[in-house]
C-alpha cells in the first residue's frame, strides 16, 4: 500500500525560503511520479511542481525559478521553496501514481504553508 507523508511546512515573510519533505512508501519499486500540489483558501487546488523516478522534473509557471522539486533513492520527495509570495500560501499536498497512470492517486495529509509580511 502506498502511503506519503509530509512535513517541514510553517509561517514565514514574503521573501523567505521553506523546505517541504514528502516520504513515501510502497513504491520503490515502480515507475513513480511524485508530485506538490496547493490549494488556497477559496481556491482549486493546482499543481505545483512534480519529479519522475527517472528524474526529469515539472514546474508550474507561478513557481518556475523559484522552487525545486528534488528526490533522493530512499523514496524522499523535497521542495524547496524559495523567495515565496503572499499567493504561495496554502495548504501543500504530495501525492503520487504510476507513470502510466492518468491522475494522482495517492495523496498525503498535506501541509500548511503560510506567507506573510
Amino acid at each position: 500500500q502506498v502511503q506519503l507523508m509530509e512535513s517541514g511546512g510553517g509561517s514565514v515573510q514574503v521573501g523567505g525560503s521553506l523546505r517541504l519533505s514528502c516520504v513515501g512508501s510502497g513504491y520503490s519499486d515502480q515507475p513513480f511520479v511524485v508530485g506538490w500540489f496547493r490549494q488556497a483558501p477559496g481556491k482549486e487546488r493546482e499543481p505545483v511542481a512534480q519529479i519522475y523516478h527517472s528524474g526529469s522534473t515539472y514546474y508550474a509557471d507561478s513557481v518556475q525559478g523559484r522552487f525545486i522539486i528534488s528526490q533522493d533513492n530512499n523514496n524522499r520527495v523535497w521542495l524547496q521553496m524559495n523567495s515565496l509570495k503572499f499567493e504561495d500560501t496554502g495548504m501543500y499536498y504530495c501525492a503520487a501514481k504510476l507513470v502510466a497512470e492518468g491522475g494522482f492517486r495517492y495523496w498525503g495529509q498535506g501541509t500548511q504553508v503560510t506567507v506573510s509580511s
